[in-house]
């Protein structure tokens, strides 16, 4: 199991934001954005019927479509179903994550993690995306935060339909690999913890970053390693609070939040580093993490990125955080 030999680097682009994520985003700016990871040398590229109801895919799928397909890993996700029908955006109810995507696409999004609606998600994702093949699937947001208490329920349905297709899809050779992009540790741990199937990684969203980790690494991140299954780290930058935005969590971010944004920043221009490296870094600093994939909607945001997984970060920095109590005791950190 595991993603490591299949993942051409350890920094992807996650395409959420291009799906008109907080904010319309011009055609020409989304195109360009791929282009600039493309030409950065980015080779991974994740995205989601979910990111504005099925506009990610479609834009990824263009700015791709003129790229050899053998040169690049792409990761979809299953588990909603983008209808003809189209709905009044407004009155969507995304749980926790309130109107993210008020100007994505007006298509009719469903809940839906059944075998049949599994395949047919992957068939309309292949056509969004104008590819003839997936290498990586994820079953999408199967937890509380979308579900409330109900997501054990749809957990359960995920686990007698998408992951048995996505188990049978990878023996066929279908796909590569499958496994779970969720915001939350619970079902993750939940699945780590079945006979059969197992998956070969996570996208685990927003759990493994400067501001959020400790849960993760305190018993999940041990028993993935200890199972070989392997992490993917979204949202590293929490909604975008971390790289100068005003999200945390999809929703405007706490005062306690900013404060400890504020902490960070101050450490980083003490010790001459990046907010974005030292985020990124210490993502990809534990031994489960296989590929972290910050998004963007401008080229220059993607050189920023680029540029901040190799930036020098000194060893002082780190024990600095350390002190301040902003990373954790036992929390894996980049050498020197």
């Amino acid at each position: 199991m595991g993603v490591r030999s299949l993942l051409p680097g350890r920094l992807g682009f996650g395409t959420a934001p291009l799906g008109n994520m907080y904010r319309a985003v011009p055609e020409e700016d989304a195109a360009a954005t791929v282009d600039q990871a493309w030409d950065g040398g980015v080779r991974y590229f994740d995205t989601a019927p979910f990111y504005g109801a099925g506009l990610s895919e479609i834009r990824l799928g263009q700015a791709l479509s003129r790229r050899p397909r053998d040169e690049y890993v792409l990761s979809t996700k299953v588990g909603r179903l983008i209808l003809d029908e189209t709905e009044d955006v407004a009155g969507r109810d995304h749980a926790e994550t309130g109107g993210i995507f008020a100007d994505g696409r007006p298509n009719t999004m469903i809940n839906d993690y059944t075998a049949d609606a599994t395949l047919r998600s992957i068939e309309d994702s292949l056509e969004r995306l104008q590819t003839d093949r997936l290498d990586i699937v994820w079953v999408h947001d199967i937890a509380q935060d979308f579900h409330g208490d109900d997501w054990l329920a749809a957990y359960e349905s995920a686990r007698t339909g998408a992951f048995r297709v996505l188990a049978r899809l990878r023996e066929e050779g279908v796909i590569s690999a499958w496994g779970l992009g969720v915001n939350r540790v619970e079902p993750v741990e939940l699945t780590l913890a079945l006979e059969e199937p197992q998956p070969d990684a996570f996208l685990l969203a927003g759990r493994y970053s400067l501001l959020d980790h400790e849960k993760a690494l305190s018993r999940l991140l041990p028993q993935a390693v200890d199972q070989g299954v392997d992490m993917v780290v979204g949202g590293p930058y929490n909604s975008g609070v971390l790289a100068g935005g005003e999200h945390f969590e999809y929703a405007p971010a706490s005062e306690e939040t900013r404060a400890k944004v504020v902490r960070v920043r101050r450490l980083a221009e003490e010790f001459g580093v990046s907010v974005k490296a030292a985020t990124l870094q210490f993502s990809l600093a534990h031994p489960a993490t296989a590929a972290v994939i910050p998004g963007a909607t401008r080229p220059e945001h993607v050189l920023e990125d680029i540029a901040a997984v190799t930036e020098r970060v000194p060893a002082e920095f780190w024990t600095a955080l350390q002190q301040e109590k902003i990373v954790a005791p036992g929390a894996p950190v980049p050498a020197a």
